[in-house]
């Protein structure tokens, strides 16, 4: 057999009292692709951070083409070839594409337009099209990616890491990227995939390794195995996912918007002209890019911000200046993108972040003091229904993994929204038991004829989930579609501000 490119061998990693991995060996070979998978916490990122010198291992060793290796630091890794692009970006916005490619890898007088001329080949030979001579916070985030990719084959990287690539690519960028994974191992080159989606895994993958609990649980080929067999592997149990069903959508609005704008002070427009209603028992998906209107639009809707234009409806009644408070009251429910920041306090208890919202409701007080006993009784009854692995109202928020706090944040949410339930890339960076329980609670609120506004950037969860679909683009709605009536690659193009005409954005 031949010699594996990389190799780790019973390699175990703790902080502290955690084990992060434990006995972990696997290995790469030329002109391979190997998937990693695995629930939050489940030890990927770690292993490959140890591989790429940002970890020290506590046990085990590193091999690279059979001989045993000390990888210090990143600088370490790049001489043996490895690179890591890891979820967030390293760049540098004001300097352009070239000037980041290059930096910390050359010295003294530096030629740009030699080393412009240079990346240019490099990224010609990929089908890369990148303005070299751009700031890069001027670029898209496809574009950067690119450039992340370019600073590793410029340093002629022969084993690429890559820690969930896709997460902010519209599906046409996503395509793309699997042609380059394809054509760089085409040449003998190796890559280890980092990454929660399926499809992509059965894609481009030729092995997969799935690990839990920080050891590896399993190894396959993928033409061995299927998308239901790997979400076994990964969560050890079944997934049953809701499902959706065909109803006619009730006349009744819940939401409407009319014609809303947002222009805060110094900045481009944030919203522009959004309209539209959401009714009775449905889920309304809107698909989108992160960073193109999505927060700001629930800011206005839930209170935070108020519209520069236009109107707000609940029920029929105009709520466009109506405080945070009075939403609450009237039944809207909100679960921000950002937990940590948003919608939890970490030093609080689980009884006391559940109180958070309901500060101003007089049934929890006697006499001004907090009703403990019921507010705890509550929350224990919140942490069973939703399935919290925590032990009672008393844990500490910041004690719980982050599928956990979700449930509780969504539990609370779900409890406060007599009309309306905002959800905010609710499933972001959970692992798919979290994930399949929180999308059986959205069913059931559909199903208990609440409206339903579900933002995501998985294009998968808005085709399962949603009724209707809208594309934000620069904080304008492209379109609104039933679900079904486009394809990914339509809906593709409208998320990347090409109207299905053929016609980019503001031409």
């Amino acid at each position: 057999m031949a010699v594996p490119v990389v190799e780790l061998q019973h390699v175990t990693k703790c902080f502290a009292k955690v084990v992060a991995n434990k006995d972990v060996s696997l290995s790469v070979n030329e002109g391979e692709v190997v998937a990693l998978l695995g629930e939050n916490g489940a030890g990927k990122s770690t292993i490959m951070k140890i591989l790429y010198g940002l970890y020290g291992l506590d046990e085990g060793k590193i091999l690279i083409r059979g001989k045993e290796v000390t990888v210090k630091n990143p600088a370490d890794a790049m001489a043996q070839g490895i690179a890591m692009i890891q979820q967030h970006f390293s760049l540098v916005p004001t300097h352009t594409a070239t000037e980041n490619i290059i930096l910390g890898n050359v010295h003294g007088f530096i030629p740009l337009k030699d080393y412009t001329e240079k990346l240019e080949k490099i990224a010609a030979e990929y089908g890369f099209e990148v303005p070299m001579d751009k700031p890069v916070g001027e670029l898209a985030v496809g574009q950067q990616q690119k450039i992340e990719i370019l600073k590793a084959l410029y340093i002629n990287t022969n084993v690429l890491i890559m820690d969930e690539p896709t997460a902010v690519l519209t599906p046409q960028e996503s395509d793309n990227l699997m042609t380059f994974i394809k054509d760089f191992t085409a040449k003998g080159n190796s890559v280890i995939f980092i990454t929660h989606k399926m499809k992509e895994v059965m894609a481009v993958a030729d092995r997969i390794v799935v690990m839990r609990n920080g050891v590896v649980v399993d190894e396959v080929r993928r033409e061995s195995t299927s998308e239901q067999e790997l979400a076994r592997l990964m969560i050890g149990q079944e997934i049953v996912p809701p499902e959706r069903t065909e109803e006619a959508i009730s006349e009744n609005e819940v939401l409407t918007l009319e014609n809303v704008s947002l222009k805060e002070k110094h900045n481009a427009k944030a919203l522009q002209h959004v309209s539209f209603a959401i009714h009775e028992g449905e889920i309304f998906g809107i698909a989108g890019v992160s960073g193109n209107g999505q927060d700001d639009l629930c800011d206005v809707i839930c209170g935070l911000k108020k519209p520069t234009e236009g109107r707000i409806l609940l029920r029929g009644e105009d709520v466009t200046n109506s405080s945070i408070r009075s939403r609450n009251g009237r039944g809207i429910g909100y679960v921000p993108v950002d937990r940590y920041r948003d919608a939890m306090v970490m030093d609080m208890n689980l009884a006391e972040n559940v109180l958070l919202k309901r500060c101003f409701d007089k049934n929890w007080f006697n006499k001004g003091f907090i009703r403990r006993k019921m507010l705890n009784e509550y929350t224990n009854r919140l942490i069973e229904k939703h399935r919290v692995k925590a032990n009672d109202y008393a844990d500490m928020a910041g004690g719980l993994s982050g599928g956990n706090q979700q449930k509780v944040v969504l539990g609370r949410e779900v409890d406060l929204a007599g009309n309306l339930l905002v959800l905010n890339q609710p499933t972001r960076g959970l692992d798919m038991g979290a994930v399949d329980r929180i999308h059986h609670v959205i069913m059931e609120e559909k199903k208990n004829k609440k409206a339903v506004l579900l933002i995501s950037t998985e294009l998968t969860e808005i085709f399962e989930m949603c009724d209707r679909i809208a594309v934000m683009h620069d904080g304008e709605i492209m379109g609104i579609y039933r679900n079904g009536e486009l394809t990914t690659q339509e809906i593709g193009l409208l998320m990347a501000g090409v109207s299905l005409d053929g016609e980019a954005k503001g031409e």
